[in-house]
C-alpha cells in the first residue's frame, strides 16, 4: 500500500458558504495496481486526486502517503514528497513550450539537483520507455497530442516516482494515440507502480484493475478486476 484515506473530507470556503467537495472517505492505493476514478465533472474527482498528490490538506481525516503522515506536513516536506514520490501527468500536457521534449522530461531531475550525466541517462531511459527517442529534440508544437502526453509520461517517470497521477491525461487524444497512452500507463502498474487516473470516459474501463466512482462528494468502489 502507498497511500491511504482514513476518514478523509475536504472543505472549502466560498464567501459564507461551506462546499464539501470530497465526503468522508476510508481509501487505500496500492503499488502495481491502474486505478480509475470515475465520475461527473464537479463531482470530486479531482479534490481526491490532489489529496493523494499532497497538494491540498484534508479538512479531517488522516491521509498517509509512502508512510508519511501528510497532516502532519509543512509546505516544504509536501513539495519534496511530491517530487520525490509522486508524478503527474495532465490533461493539456504541461510542457514547456521553449523547451524540447528531452528537456522537459530531464527538468525535474534538475530540480533535484541530480548530477547532469546521471540525469540524462535516467531522462534518456524514460523517453526509450514511452517511444519517444526519436523526437527527443522536438519541440512540444512540433509533436502531435499523443507524442506530447507519452514526453509527459516519461517526464512523470523520470524521477522513478512510486505514484502516478494522471488528470483526464487522454481528453485532448484521439482513440489511437489513447491506446497507447493507456498501454503504457496499464504497463507502468503491472510493472508495480501505482497508477491512478481521473476521467469520465468509459473506454478506459478495460485497462482499470479497480474502478472508484465519485458523485456528490461521495466516493464508492464499483468493481474490483484483473485482465
Amino acid at each position: 500500500m502507498i497511500a491511504e484515506l482514513k476518514g478523509v473530507s475536504k472543505e472549502y470556503k466560498v464567501g459564507d458558504q461551506r462546499l464539501m467537495a470530497l465526503q468522508k472517505t476510508d481509501l487505500k492505493i496500492n503499488e502495481g495496481e491502474l486505478i480509475l476514478i470515475i465520475g461527473p465533472s464537479g463531482s470530486g474527482k479531482t479534490t481526491l486526486l490532489s489529496l493523494l498528490g499532497c497538494v491540498i490538506y484534508p479538512t479531517e481525516g488522516d491521509l498517509w502517503v509512502d508512510g508519511q503522515h501528510v497532516n502532519e506536513m509543512n509546505q516544504a516536506q509536501l513539495a519534496k514528497l511530491r517530487l520525490n514520490t509522486i508524478g503527474f501527468v495532465f490533461q493539456n500536457f504541461n510542457l514547456l513550450a521553449p523547451l524540447n521534449a528531452e528537456q522537459n522530461v530531464l527538468m525535474p531531475l534538475q530540480l533535484m539537483g541530480m548530477k547532469s550525466s546521471i540525469a540524462l541517462e535516467k531522462t534518456k531511459q524514460a523517453m526509450e520507455l514511452v517511444g519517444m527517442t526519436d523526437r527527443r529534440k522536438n519541440l512540444p508544437r512540433q509533436l502531435s497530442g499523443g507524442q506530447q502526453q507519452r514526453v509527459a509520461i516519461a517526464r512523470a517517470l523520470v524521477t522513478d516516482p512510486k505514484i502516478i497521477l494522471c488528470d483526464e491525461p487522454t481528453a485532448s487524444l484521439d482513440k489511437d494515440s489513447l491506446e497507447v497512452v493507456m498501454k503504457e500507463l496499464r504497463s507502468l502498474a503491472d510493472k508495480g507502480k501505482a497508477v491512478a487516473v481521473v476521467t469520465h470516459d468509459p473506454r478506459l474501463r478495460q485497462y482499470a484493475h479497480r474502478i472508484i466512482e465519485v458523485n456528490n462528494g461521495i466516493v464508492t468502489e464499483t468493481t474490483e478486476f484483473t485482465h
